[in-house]
């Protein structure tokens, strides 16, 4: 008997995040399996998507939507729906337009967050919320929104990143997922270089840089700081923005490579992590190097900070917390085995178990 053809989809593939590190994953999962998405630019992502056999919808011709996935967005929903994909299985990997493709098969919907745009456009959009963008979105939102749920619903089975995700699933599409943790994926083996202006010894951030995110109240933070730094690992529409109110502790640097990453956890004394996320996987990386994590008190930092074990907590996005943040975890004398002990849990190999039962189960009808 012939093994099943396992497809997976993903949004889109244009920037570097903790998606698409899980759809790196999903390819390791899966090794004969090809990656179906919306748009492709090969530079902007990660290198390994080089080796694997990417299959883009016709909007990836327009080198513009490449470099500028948002501004897409009307036209993101009609390509989905035409991106036909022929598996007897396929893992799709969504945020917002990958579980509308029209999928052949069986299909197991691993889902990071329902669509900021849609359910929590005012955060997502932050500044521009009244912006030309933001005034198209909140006119599309109604169709968008019956859309995005029909297509949701026709899946076999349906998993979530974190705890917080399951709620916001459950109240988009009235269907209770089930909590899979993505793998940490940075870890400590493999080459190292060295990044930014400091020597060992700065705080971390490592995020794109959309509102959000809340870099700058991170970067308001060390202003008050000056006998310590800050080094932001990231890119993003907020970049320039942000590169204009830096102090001189302060440093931003993008599109950097797994080895300067590794090198930045490594000589960091702390992750600094102000947003809101759906899952909180830098924690989890900075603790693969024993270095705890000072992270605001919600989303998905809840699953992966443990308040005195791997990091502290701080109660509000705001540059005054953060500040007392940095100062406590300078006061805390950490434990690194119990940091690294912490981390266990949200391995590769957790991860790929539970994925490959999911795909399992839909074969057998079971899903």
């Amino acid at each position: 008997m012939s093994r099943p053809r396992v497809a997976i989809a993903h949004d889109y593939l244009t920037q570097r995040g903790g998606a698409e590190r899980v759809v790196l994953a999903l390819m390791r999962a899966f090794p004969d399996a090809e990656v179906h998405t919306l748009l492709y630019d090969a530079d902007a992502t990660f290198p390994e998507f080089r080796d694997a056999r990417v299959v883009a919808s016709p909007l990836n011709r327009v080198g513009p939507l490449r470099r500028h996935h948002r501004a897409a967005l009307p036209l993101l929903a009609p390509a989905a729906s035409r991106m036909r994909i022929d598996a007897d299985v396929t893992v799709v990997s969504t945020s917002g337009w990958a579980h509308g493709f029209d999928v052949q098969g069986r299909s197991v919907v691993y889902c990071h967050n329902p669509a900021r745009w849609l359910y929590q456009a005012d955060h997502y959009l932050g500044r521009r919320s009244r912006s030309l963008p933001g005034v198209v979105l909140g006119a599309v939102t109604p169709a968008l929104r019956r859309w995005d749920r029909a297509a949701m619903r026709r899946h076999d089975t349906h998993l979530v990143n974190a705890t917080v995700v399951r709620e916001r699933f459950r109240s988009a599409y009235g269907i209770d997922a089930r909590v899979v943790f993505p793998p940490t994926v940075v870890t400590p083996e493999g080459d190292e270089a060295r990044v930014g202006p400091f020597d060992p010894g700065f705080h971390l951030v490592v995020s794109r840089l959309l509102p959000y995110k809340n870099v700058d109240k991170a970067v308001d933070a060390f202003h008050s700081l000056p006998d310590e730094r800050l080094l932001v690992i990231g890119r993003g529409p907020e970049a320039d923005r942000l590169r204009a109110t830096l102090p001189p502790n302060v440093a931003i640097v993008s599109d950097v490579s797994d080895a300067q990453l590794r090198w930045a956890y490594r000589h960091a004394l702390a992750l600094v992590a102000p947003s809101i996320e759906d899952f909180g996987l830098t924690p989890l990386e900075a603790g693969a190097f024993a270095k705890p994590t000072l992270a605001l008190r919600g989303g998905g930092y809840l699953d992966t900070v443990a308040d005195g074990v791997n990091g502290l907590f701080f109660d509000h996005p705001e540059a005054a917390a953060i500040a007392t943040a940095v100062a406590a975890g300078r006061r805390t004398p950490w434990d690194e085995a119990a940091i690294l002990r912490h981390g266990r849990r949200f391995d590769e190999e957790t991860f790929r178990a539970s994925i490959h039962a999911a795909v399992d189960q839909v074969l057998a009808g079971s899903g």
